[in-house]
């Protein structure tokens, strides 16, 4: 079924004066729809031949957004995710030595657009967990190229996770709770563009929001300094190049952060001087949640709420190790 059909084409119209008109010209818009909707099932059936599956792959990514039930036609048709996964398994060798060819990477990026569709839909979302889908993926975030084809791979299959985590659904949370998770989030936050960095730290806030995924992150302390040293990298670099989102998904994630009584402790000793003092005081004039979520973060780790509003540095506090 098309979504967000125009008035144009709304079947049933029934304009002053115009009633046949009206009635011919709903008819042919049910049959243009009906069409369309032919061809969208007919590409799916080409994924299964390889001679017709490029085509089809992209062909399908163009019309992802026009078909809201895309999604459960991808998921319940015969062999579809066989198919996704022996286009993304096919370029692993490819990675390592890094040796990816642009075509290589747009074909399995139409896959992922795909898989994001899937990721997206509420119905079809726990299918893609329950059949391991992102285990596939984080190969393409654990990359260090930062080459267009691997900075594309990478982005498209964080768009994937992202529409996973999107909804907050403490279900897929925990599902994706694996060893995995956190340090290809953390690699993309280091080496990706600003758009990898950015859809990278909305998953780890997505995560921490979730009282699963804060226990899971603070529990060890290595991985507690691990996220914390990649949010201060972060950090440092938003100096020179400022991104409001990027520091907005950044301060969330230490706010929530400072809710585990240990890590909070902690951050006494590794949250960036230059969230302290006035560095980023005239970026967050302009974005008062955030300016009140940091405000928020310094009264709880330094106890002065103030610091921010004063322009002076605040003296750091001891912390005891989580």
């Amino acid at each position: 079924m098309v979504r967000n059909v125009p008035q144009s084409l709304s079947v049933g119209g029934s304009g002053r004066g115009g009633g046949a008109s009206s009635s011919s010209h709903g008819a042919g818009a049910s049959i243009n729809v009906n069409h369309q909707m032919q061809v969208v099932e007919q590409l799916v059936l080409d994924l299964r031949y390889p001679v017709r599956r490029e085509r089809a792959l992209l062909e399908l990514s163009k019309k992802r957004e026009l078909f809201h039930d895309l999604a459960p036609l991808l998921c319940n048709s015969f062999g579809t995710s066989t198919v996704f996964l022996q286009e993304i398994i096919s370029i692993y060798p490819f990675l390592s030595p890094p040796n990816l060819t642009p075509a290589q990477s747009n074909r399995v990026c139409n896959v992922l657009a795909l898989l994001q569709c899937v990721a997206s839909h509420p119905d079809t979302r726990m299918s893609l967990l329950n059949a391991s889908i992102p285990s596939y993926l984080y190969a393409f975030l654990v990359t260090t190229s930062k080459s267009r084809p691997f900075e594309y791979l990478r982005l498209a299959s964080l768009g994937v996770i992202g529409a996973l985590v999107k909804a907050g659904d403490t279900e897929v949370i925990r599902a994706l709770l694996s060893p995995e998770i956190i340090p290809s989030c953390l690699r993309s936050m280091d080496i990706g563009c600003e758009l990898s960095k950015t859809v990278a730290t909305f998953i780890l806030q997505k995560i921490l929001l979730d009282d699963a995924g804060l226990d899971y992150i603070c529990t060890r302390a290595v991985k507690f300094f691990d996220v914390a040293q990649a949010l201060g990298n972060m950090v440092g670099e938003l100096v020179e190049q400022h991104s409001s989102r990027l520091m907005k998904y950044i301060i969330r994630c230490y706010l929530r952060l400072s809710d585990n009584p240990r890590a909070c402790d902690a951050l006494g000793s590794c949250l960036p001087d230059m969230l302290r003092d006035t560095t980023f005081s005239s970026c967050l004039r302009e974005d008062p949640v955030t300016r009140m979520w940091l405000q928020e973060l310094l009264q709880k780790v330094d106890g002065n709420l103030d610091a921010l509003q004063a322009g002076g540095s605040v003296s750091r506090i001891h912390s005891t190790r989580i």
